[in-house]
């Protein structure tokens, strides 16, 4: 199987500076929270959460969101049940501009499922999405505000997101999968 690195930790932090710039600009009235999709996509909004703050001068509220049970297609996976992490939402939603944050877009289901989880918690002004890679293949009408790079990919094809606070190195890599026809 080989692996081409697309992103190395230099790469990323740059990334993040420019999509947290942007998160900044397109809401100006500063009411912003951070909700990161567990696991990778929490980790990248603790690191958005430093640089927005940086940026505005102030605290804004920032958390995280479990969605295993509220995806549509654990049926097609391994078999085995989700695997849940705390959702710490410890601010109500209601007057920010929630930004969800996660690591790859792919079909759309991820974010589909986080938004259902967010609701549950209460109804944001409005939602935003960033991703640090969008690699197509929507099967959902779902579109990013903020993207660190656009990845095309083939199916047949893994984006790989590795991050320091959970795999010791900061990298984006995409990978042919076992079996698949190049």
């Amino acid at each position: 199987m080989s692996e081409k690195v697309v992103l190395d930790g230099d790469d990323i932090r740059r990334t993040l500076v420019r999509i947290a710039h942007e998160i900044v600009e397109k809401n100006p009235d500063g009411r912003l929270a951070l909700v990161g999709i567990h696991t990778r996509g929490a980790i990248l909004a603790a690191r958005l959460h430093g640089l927005v703050c940086d940026l505005l001068g102030e605290e804004i509220p920032h958390g995280s969101l479990d969605i295993g049970f509220y995806r549509d297609d654990l049926a097609l996976r391994d078999g085995s049940g989700p695997v849940l992490q705390a959702t710490d939402l410890a601010f109500p939603l209601e007057p920010y501009s929630v930004v969800v944050v996660d690591d790859v877009l792919f079909t759309g289901r991820t974010v589909r499922a986080a938004i259902e989880a967010l609701f549950d918690y209460g109804r944001p002004a409005r939602v935003q999405l960033a991703v640090l890679a969008d690699r197509g293949h929507r099967e959902l009408p779902i579109r990013p505000d903020f993207v660190g790079k656009n990845l095309p990919t083939a199916r047949a094809e893994r984006v790989n997101v590795r991050l320091e606070e959970s795999d010791g190195i900061d990298e984006v890599s995409i990978t042919a999968l076992q079996g698949a026809i190049a």
